[in-house]
């Protein structure tokens, strides 16, 4: 998914040159000032124009109107999200000693939200949903069943229920301080509220995904063909994860793996 895919459609005028996309950027950063300063309903579209230093004909170019703007925004946080999550679940990160790879989570999360339209968007579905035309809670169970696939890759002897269960409490937890973190004015508190994040789902999933787990996940994660550790996932079969051997070539199922 490229960064304009979805936003593009949105718009009434497509920016053609690297300067049309730049100043459509501008204007979003710009709404995010303005709904934070002065709330959505009060926000108009000539002091949205004013905060991105253009004038309001050059935003009618590209945005009918102000539901119009929050819309684009709405569209330009789930591709970064959608992005980080997609950076997240590389076998690289999902592989690392539990701190490092919930340290890796929250700090990719913390510099999402340092961009103003995703801390906006992510504060108004909290506080002003009914403004909303394309996010809803099905994003959330998304973001659950993210996690619960980090989850059940680090320990396969989990349940999917299990995984997801452990997902959900760790999302709306997460949820609920970043929402306090980012309505913090004071910068310095909002990232010791962030770094507490990191605290919590370590205690949290220690048990289930700690190092010790990690460690009988890459047992299992063996060809019992040709013992090689070079394996990818191949999907499902008969509701067990399939790996492929990237050495002998042959697929096995997670329950014939040794250990």
């Amino acid at each position: 998914m490229t960064d304009h895919s979805h936003l593009s459609r949105t718009l009434r005028r497509q920016p053609k040159q690297q300067r049309g996309k730049k100043r459509v950027e501008k204007i979003l950063d710009a709404a995010a000032t303005v709904f934070d300063q002065v709330g959505y309903e009060a926000a108009t579209t000539h002091q949205i124009a004013a905060q991105a230093g253009t004038a309001v004909g050059s935003l009618y170019q590209y945005f009918l109107d102000k539901a119009a703007i929050f819309k684009a925004m709405e569209l330009r946080h789930t591709e970064r999200v959608k992005a980080f999550w997609a950076q997240m679940s590389t076998p690289e990160i999902i592989q690392l000693p539990l701190r490092q790879m919930i340290h890796a989570l929250v700090t990719a999360a913390a510099e999402l939200f340092e961009q103003p339209v995703s801390r906006i968007v992510f504060v108004q579905f909290y506080t002003a949903r009914e403004i909303f035309q394309s996010i809803d809670e099905s994003m959330t169970q998304e973001a659950i069943d993210f996690l619960a696939s980090l989850l059940h890759q680090r320990n396969l002897a989990l349940s999917e229920a299990r995984c997801s269960l452990l997902a959900e409490v760790c999302v709306h937890s997460s949820n609920a301080v970043i929402l306090s973190a980012l309505r913090n004015p004071d910068l310095a508190h909002r990232q010791q509220l962030m770094h507490q994040i990191e605290d919590l789902l370590v205690s949290y999933l220690g048990p289930h995904i700690g190092d010790s787990r990690v460690e009988n996940v890459m047992n299992v994660m063996i060809c019992p063909h040709c013992q090689s550790s070079q394996v990818n996932k191949n999907g499902f079969r008969r509701g067990k994860q399939c790996y492929l051997c990237k050495d002998c070539g042959k697929q096995f199922l997670e329950t014939v793996c040794p250990g």
